[in-house]
Parts: structure tokens; C-alpha cells; sequence
């Protein structure tokens, strides 16, 4: 196996062309056919390609796959899987069902157009028999193309396209491997997948949500996101015209705290007159800094048990490599123009000007809060309770480095930090680490920290080491 994933594009494409297996359809449009190129490039395309076709012309395409409002969608490339693999089935189940497992492949792509200055990206699906008479399995994913000419865009298409294909093909009993060789003999400069989902009967034991976060580990993307289902979602439709409000945190375990913190932010969010009438979209946000914290790799388990538990309340989360506030802002406004909010604590606000985060910009710490705030930005800030004095330390009365004052003061005055005044004395006691401390030793308490929801499923799946007294 090693072997194979040492295989360049050309190949890959050679070894599917001679395995006599597998036998489909290819249906690309938008970028031209880019992917099955490469299958009569190398030669031996005929044990390999039954049809390959392109429908430019959207009257047509409609006639082909039915009628759409986007035909680059999720939608659209479902549609164009299905019609293709169902079509092999009923024309050449009789002849050759019993001896070849049937295939489509499919992308619907925009890439650089004449002008420029359109945004590159597409979807790209598989669906496939792993042997003959089989359930199908299916593969799809969402790609960004990144390139600056057109011609270099749809050469990565390609490229793409065939490790998909070699990947479901040969390494789909490796889910994770396949995650990994989606890039071969590309770099993240020149692609990001920022969706996959895995679906059929070879896929029946994969966790979407696990590889959603193998995206972001690798590099294959700077942020994942799923549902409240559990379902993996493409960013760039969900966050398509709503405002957004994002409450980053570690969620070990959510509690009280982190849901009075958005309650209250939303209350505020919605006030503003910006956000009037505007669908609000609120997300609870982890760092891979923070799935990361004690260790090299993340702790799988870990993860599904918060995700669990931010589903079990209906949240939707999103994983992101940005520790940095600004980047993080800078990635939502690229995918709406809608009103921006982050909540944060009053620790976070504090560590926020801390000037040894951004000694990798040229600007330091202004060239970070003017990227922030670029797009009028506001922070809801939580207070927090003083375990010592027992006072409530709020943004007017926290304390910043003497020489950043002033520049904290001209960041108040302008009404870049909202007061989340509004907030549940009770609850300013309740910390995330000290719950967790009592799980672990079984003090019953704990379930007093966090929501009924949230009690429920801990004790049902025993997670964060909890044992029944």
C-alpha cells in the first residue's frame, strides 16, 4: 500500500485503467473535463470509461439532471452521481453485472473566468460499487481552487479528480488515508477542501465529524463544520448571508457559562440595527490549538464527546485552525457580508492584548486589532468572578498593560467591545475545569454546572471519565 500512495497522477490513472474492475461514467462541467483527460492521456481508457460527457449549456444541463437555482451546488453534483449511476446499472447490469462493480464520477466547477475576479471552487463527487452486485458507497467534496490562471486551476481539477477516484477505488477500507492523498502531487497553495463526506455501505463505520477535523489537521483546510445532526456542512453555504455571532471555548464540558454567554450576546447582537431583520446564525467555535492542548495529536474521543455534547444542545460548531482572533475574523467576512460578532470572557479580552501573539506581523498588535475591527467587527465580553477578591471584573474595569491604555480606550470609545450586562449572577462561579475536576472524582455536584442535556448524555456515554456512583 505504501507503494501506491508513492504513485504520481499519471500512475494512478494507469493502474485504474488496467484493474478490470471498474467500469463508469464521467460527467464534468464547468471547467472543462479535466479529470477523465488524464484516463485517455495515459491510454487504456476503454477498460475504464463506459461515457464521458459535459453539459455547458444550462437548458441542457436542466434536461439531463433537472432544474436548479445554483449548478454549482451540492444539489447539482448529487444529481449528476445518481442520474450517471443508475444509468450504468440499468444498461449494463445484463452484459457485465455480474463481473464489474459500476462508477460515476462528477464535478461541477467554476474556475478563473475571461475577467476575473470570480470566486474558484466547485464540488466533486464519486459514486461506486466496491465489488460487483454491491451497495454504492459515494465520496463527495467541495474544492477551492487557488491558482491565479485558469489553466493552472483546471490542471489541479484534474489532479484532484484522479486521486478521488484511486482513493475510493483502492484505499477506501483507509478513510484517513484517502483523506491524505487527496493532495498528492499538489500543495495546500494551490487547493483547499474545505467539505468531504463520506457516505454508503464502505463507509458505514466512518464519523464525518472525524473527518472533517482530519481536513483541518492537515492543512486541507483552515476550518470544518457540522450541524447539530452531526452532519459535516460546506461553510461557505452556511454562512451565505446571515449575520454571525461565534463563541469560541474548549466545551469540556459546555456549562451553564458558555450559554449565557451567547444568550446574552445574542440579545445584544440582535438589537444592533445592522442585524435587523437579518437571519443570525450562532456557532460555538474550537481551536485545533485547543483540541491539541497536552498533546501531539488530537484526542478522538475527546472531541466526539464535545461535539456530542454541543449537538445534544443544538449547536452548530465550527473547528478552525485560527487561533488568532483577526484570522478568524477574516475567514467569516470573506464568506458573508453580514454583521460580525465574537463572544469572549474577560480573560480572553485580556490575553487579546497581549503584544507576544502578533510579533509575526509587520504592524504587531495595531496591524492585528485593524484587521479585527476591519469590517466593524464587535466583541460581546462575559465578565468574569474574581476567585480571590470575590468582585466582578468586567471591560470597563479589567486592566491592560500600561502602554496599550490608551489604545484600549480608543477601541471602547469607538464601540468595538460590547458589555454583556445582562448576564446570570449564578453562574459567574462556574468553570469548565472545576466541572470536569468533579466528573473525574465523582462528586455529584458538577451536574449542578451544566444543563440538563448536557448531565444526561455525559452520564449515558460516561464521557470525560464519568462512573455511576
Amino acid at each position: 500500500m505504501q507503494q501506491d500512495l508513492e504513485l504520481d497522477t499519471h500512475q494512478k490513472a494507469l493502474k485504474i485503467n488496467l484493474d478490470p474492475r471498474w467500469y463508469g461514467t464521467f460527467a464534468e462541467i464547468g471547467a472543462g473535463q479535466e479529470v477523465v483527460r488524464w484516463f485517455f492521456r495515459v491510454g487504456g481508457a476503454a477498460g475504464t470509461v463506459a461515457k464521458s460527457m459535459s453539459a455547458y449549456d444550462m437548458t441542457v444541463s436542466d434536461a439531463i439532471y433537472g432544474s436548479g437555482d445554483r449548478y454549482v451546488s451540492q444539489s447539482r453534483c448529487q444529481a449528476m452521481l445518481d442520474r450517471e449511476f443508475g444509468l450504468n446499472v440499468e444498461r449494463l447490469k445484463t452484459q457485465r453485472g455480474d463481473t464489474t462493480a459500476f462508477f460515476a464520477f462528477a464535478d461541477t466547477v467554476v474556475a478563473r473566468s475571461f475577467q476575473g475576479g470570480n470566486e474558484c471552487h466547485g464540488w466533486m463527487g464519486l459514486k461506486f460499487q466496491s465489488r460487483p452486485h454491491d451497495e454504492p458507497s459515494q465520496i463527495m467534496i467541495h474544492v477551492r481552487m487557488l491558482d491565479a490562471e485558469a489553466s493552472l486551476q483546471q490542471e489541479a481539477l484534474g489532479i484532484v479528480g484522479v486521486n478521488l477516484l484511486f482513493g475510493g477505488f483502492f484505499l477506501h477500507h483507509e478513510p484517513e488515508s484517502l483523506v491524505e492523498s487527496l493532495l498528492d502531487k499538489l500543495t495546500t497553495g494551490r487547493v483547499e477542501i474545505d467539505m468531504i463526506k463520506f457516505e454508503g455501505i464502505e463507509f458505514r463505520a466512518v464519523d464525518n465529524r472525524l473527518m472533517a477535523l482530519k481536513l483541518v489537521q492537515l492543512g486541507l483546510s483552515g476550518a470544518a463544520m457540522f450541524g447539530a445532526n452531526g452532519e459535516v456542512l460546506q461553510p461557505s453555504d452556511v454562512l451565505y448571508k446571515k449575520a454571525v455571532l461565534v463563541e469560541r471555548g474548549s466545551f469540556r464540558p459546555p456549562t451553564h457559562v458558555n450559554f449565557d454567554m451567547l444568550q446574552c450576546a445574542l440579545k445584544k447582537f440582535k438589537s444592533d440595527p445592522s442585524v435587523a431583520d437579518k437571519e443570525v446564525l450562532p456557532i460555538f467555535e474550537l481551536t485545533m490549538r485547543n483540541l491539541l492542548a497536552g498533546g501531539r495529536d488530537v484526542d478522538r474521543r475527546d472531541f466526539l464527546a464535545r461535539a456530542d455534547l454541543l449537538a445534544a444542545c443544538g449547536m452548530t460548531v465550527l473547528i478552525s485552525d485560527y487561533f488568532e482572533y483577526y484570522r478568524l475574523a477574516a475567514y467569516l467576512s470573506w464568506r458573508t457580508k453580514e454583521r460580525i460578532g465574537i463572544v469572549m470572557g474577560v480573560p480572553s479580552l485580556v490575553e487579546l492584548f497581549d503584544e507576544k501573539y502578533y510579533t509575526s506581523l509587520p504592524g504587531g498588535i495595531l496591524e492585528s486589532f485593524g484587521r479585527l475591527f476591519k469590517h466593524d467587527l464587535k466583541l460581546y465580553i462575559y465578565p468574569l468572578l474574581d476567585g480571590a477578591s470575590g468582585k466582578t471584573i468586567t471591560k470597563d474595569s479589567m486592566k491592560v498593560a500600561p502602554e496599550l491604555e490608551k489604545l484600549y480606550g480608543y477601541l471602547a470609545d469607538r464601540g468595538s467591545f460590547v458589555d454583556l450586562d445582562n448576564y446570570n449572577p449564578n453562574f459567574l462561579s462556574i468553570f469548565s475545569r472545576d466541572v470536569l475536576a468533579k466528573i473525574a472524582v465523582g462528586e455529584p455536584s458538577w451536574e449542578s454546572g451544566v444543563p440538563k442535556e448536557v448531565a444526561e448524555l455525559i452520564k449515558a456515554r460516561r464521557f470525560f471519565g464519568y462512573k455511576p456512583a
